[in-house]
C-alpha cells in the first residue's frame, strides 16, 4: 500500500485542512519498533479515507518526560512551543498512538492555552469499527490465538480508557484472556514517569520482568499493547525469558492492520 502522508505545512499550502492531526510522538518517529506502529496507524487512517496530516519536522516532544522527571520549566517551554504551532494551524482534533502524548496534550495543555479534542488510536479504531469502516475481514489470522492485553497507565488509570482496546480484540476470532492485574488494578510496565530513560533502582526484580511473568503465566500467543513505551518494556521482558519465538508483542494498530489485510 503506497501513499504519501502530507504535513500540515503542505496541506495548508494547498489550501486544504485535515479532519484530524496525527501526532506521531518521539517514539513513533525515532524508535525503529514504534515506527512500524506509526505506519500501521497511517495505513488505517488512509484505508478509511480520513483526511489527516502530520507536523513532520515541526513536531517536538510534548514535554511529558521533562514534567514527570520534575523539570516543570522545560515542560512549559516545550508545551508552549507546541501550543503556539497547533493554534497557528487551527488544529481542532488530534489522534496519537502514545498514551503519554495523549495524556499531556489532553489534560495538561488546556491550562497553557491549548484546547483540542484528543483521542488515542484505540479510541479512533473502535469508533471506525462501530461505524462499519473496519471489518476485520482477515480476522482468521488470529483464529484460535490467545491474546492478553496490557493496560498502559496513562491510557487506563489516568484516563479511564479500558473498553476501546478490548473491543478491538473482541472483533477477532481469538481468545482474550485477562491478567490478574488489569484495568483499574493494572501493573505499570516500568517505563512511565521518565523511568524509560534511566537505569532502574536496585531491587529484587525489574518491574517489566514481573509484568511479563504475569502475562506468560497465561500462555498467550500475543501480548497486546497500546503504548510504544510499554512495547519496549514488554518486548524486553519476553526476550529476558527467551520466548520471542513463541510470544509476539503487538500494538493494537498492528493487530487491526493485519486483521483488515492492510499489512
Amino acid at each position: 500500500m503506497e501513499f504519501k502522508v502530507p504535513t500540515m505545512a503542505q496541506m495548508i499550502a494547498d489550501g486544504e485542512t485535515p479532519e484530524i492531526l496525527f501526532w506521531v510522538g518521539c517514539a513513533g518517529s525515532f524508535d525503529e519498533r514504534a515506527q512500524k506502529i506509526t505506519k500501521d496507524i497511517s495505513k488505517i487512517l488512509h484505508h478509511v479515507g480520513l483526511k489527516f496530516a502530520i507536523l513532520g519536522t515541526e513536531e517536538s516532544c510534548t514535554g511529558d518526560p521533562a514534567k514527570r522527571a520534575g523539570n516543570e520549566f522545560l515542560f512549559q517551554m516545550q508545551a508552549m512551543a507546541n501550543i503556539e504551532l497547533l493554534n497557528a494551524y487551527d488544529i481542532k482534533k488530534i489522534v496519537t498512538g502514545c498514551p503519554h502524548c495523549f495524556n499531556t496534550i489532553k489534560n495538561e495543555y488546556p491550562e497553557l492555552g491549548g484546547n483540542y479534542e484528543v483521542i488515542h488510536h484505540t479510541q479512533l479504531i473502535q469508533g471506525l469499527i462501530d461505524e462499519g469502516k473496519l471489518k476485520a475481514s482477515n480476522g482468521e489470522f488470529f483464529k484460535g490465538k490467545k491474546i492478553t492485553y496490557h493496560d498502559p497507565c496513562y491510557l487506563g488509570r489516568a484516563n479511564g480508557v479500558y473498553e476501546a482496546p478490548r473491543e478491538i480484540l473482541q472483533q477477532l476470532d481469538a481468545d482474550l484472556v485477562e491478567m490478574k492485574r488489569c484495568k483499574t488494578n493494572g501493573l505499570c510496565c516500568g517505563a512511565g514517569g521518565a523511568q524509560m530513560f534511566k537505569e532502574p533502582e536496585k531491587g529484587d526484580k525489574d518491574i517489566n520482568i514481573e509484568r511479563v511473568e504475569e502475562a506468560l503465566s497465561l500462555s498467550p500467543n500475543i501480548i497486546a499493547a497500546g503504548c510504544p513505551f510499554c512495547m519496549t518494556m514488554l518486548s524486553d521482558g519476553v526476550k529476558h525469558f527467551e520466548k520471542e519465538n513463541e510470544v509476539q508483542v503487538l500494538d493494537l494498530a498492528e493487530i487491526t492492520a493485519k486483521a483488515n489485510g492492510l499489512s
